[in-house]
């Protein structure tokens, strides 16, 4: 079925507005990532190149500790994979609300863009999702985040060593506000929390496990939470954990 002209517009204007404040939001987030990928070795060009093509906040952020780590092509292609799982289930979940003659092309362009946040607004539309309110949120999320990352690389080529150092706390703070939310929400999220990073200072303070690389650490505390989680806290135990 052809749309019409005017909706196209409309809902393009829509998906702008949705987009604006996950836009404002990415600018921190890539800021960060910007200095760290700079202080990694990497040029400002290359930075945002990543933030262009990737547009995965943990996947680069990740990325860039096994490319400092002078990690292998096996252990960043692990990494990407676990990190990024997610987006093959939220794409499969908004393969139901668009139109099943939608073009393969267009199919492919709202798979590029799909994140947390702009599947999070592209799954609450009523009705299909229009190519055009993708296309405008998608685009404005995704100029936030390559913007951010390249004032953020900038800055780390400019600024003295110390105050980019200062700033990459702003990468900590991130999954601060990432994770305590809904660990304050949900207890099952607070405990796989705790068993992460008891997990990760474990491989980064133990005497054979800190030999492992960076890129192979990730992939394996990625899991093995994973797996644990999934055997303390089943599918439909939540809310009796939370009364708990």
């Amino acid at each position: 079925m052809r749309s019409n002209p005017s909706d196209s517009v409309k809902n393009f204007k829509e998906g702008v507005q949705a987009g604006i404040p996950i836009a404002l939001g990415y600018l921190a987030v890539s800021f960060a990532f910007g200095i760290q990928a700079v202080s990694s070795g990497l040029s400002v060009f290359q930075a945002t190149l990543i933030s262009l093509t990737n547009v995965t906040s943990a996947g680069q952020f990740a990325g860039i500790s096994v490319i400092a780590a002078a990690g292998s092509y096996i252990e960043m292609a692990g990494v990407q994979f676990i990190i990024n799982l997610r987006y093959m289930l939220m794409s499969t979940a908004l393969s139901q609300k668009i139109d099943p003659d939608l073009p393969v092309y267009k199919r492919l362009g709202i798979a590029f863009g799909v994140t947390d946040e702009i599947f999070a607004v592209s799954i609450m539309r009523k009705g299909v999702l229009a190519p055009a309110f993708s296309a405008g949120a998608i685009i404005t999320a995704v100029l936030g985040w390559v913007l951010g990352t390249f004032l953020g690389a900038f800055s780390g080529e400019i600024l003295s060593a110390a105050l980019i150092s200062a700033l990459g706390v702003a990468l900590y703070g991130m999954f601060v506000a990432i994770v305590v939310p809904p660990a304050r929400e949900n207890r099952n999220v607070a405990i796989a929390s705790l068993i992460a990073a008891g997990c990760s200072s474990l491989f980064y303070f133990a005497p054979v496990l800190k030999e492992i690389s960076s890129g192979t650490r990730i992939i394996i505390v990625t899991v093995a939470v994973s797996v644990l989680s999934a055997l303390l806290f089943p599918q439909g135990t939540e809310g009796a954990a939370n009364e708990g």
